[in-house]
């Protein structure tokens, strides 16, 4: 199981001054929706050239222009590449076929899927790496979570890789654990962390039953 750290409110230096503090104990590093529409591929770029040996996630939830914006993202050095699953399956096999090209990996986003399993089961097809179970920000407000759904998606995925996103912190963790994904994305719980390594060594202990 790996843990993935989304970073996404802060602007390039300060996410560089993040990802030295943590480089050897994290397992993928996210560039967030919200730091590529402030900086492009920037972020991606940077982070890639100063840690070669690091998993690099572009956040990109690209729903249009498969191979287009996928070509850019991978350019600049991400190993991993979001699609949002709501996008037509032309879309996302052009996302596939561009991670092939470039020996990288594509991600879809199951956020605001009505039918996960059903969706999933669909996408399982397309040569998807993974596929993320993923609350919406605005929608954790009411109390939901995406364990429920990472726990429907998991018994009918056989090609694909779970992971999942959503308001996870040292409280959810556990039984997020227990359900088994591939990737455990958490954001605010160690971004906003008051000391953000000794955040991600907490949680990696946890995760490597320790």
């Amino acid at each position: 199981m790996k843990l993935q750290i989304a970073i996404d409110r802060v602007r390039v230096e300060t996410a560089l001054k993040m990802v030295e503090e943590i480089h050897d104990i994290i397992d993928i590093v996210e560039v967030g929706t919200p730091m590529i529409m402030r900086e492009g591929m920037l972020p991606v770029r940077m982070i890639k050239e100063k840690y070669p040996g690091l998993v690099v996630l572009a956040d990109t939830k690209i729903v249009d222009g498969g191979d287009i914006e996928s070509e850019d993202a991978f350019e600049a050095g991400a190993d991993i590449v979001t699609v949002l699953a709501v996008s037509a399956d032309a879309t996302i096999r052009a996302v596939v076929n561009t991670a092939r090209k470039h020996g990288k990996k594509a991600m879809a986003d199951m956020i605001s899927v009505e039918d996960v399993a059903k969706r999933a089961v669909e996408l399982d097809q397309l040569d998807l790496d993974y596929i993320c179970l993923h609350t919406a920000v605005d929608v954790q407000n009411t109390g939901k979570t995406p364990l429920d759904e990472l726990i429907r998606v998991m018994t009918v995925l056989k090609t694909a890789k779970a992971a999942v996103a959503g308001g996870i912190n040292m409280k959810t963790i556990y039984a997020t654990i227990k359900i088994g994904p591939e990737i455990v994305v958490v954001g605010g719980a160690l971004t906003k962390a008051p000391d953000l390594r000794a955040a991600v060594i907490e949680m990696q202990k946890v995760i490597q039953g320790k």
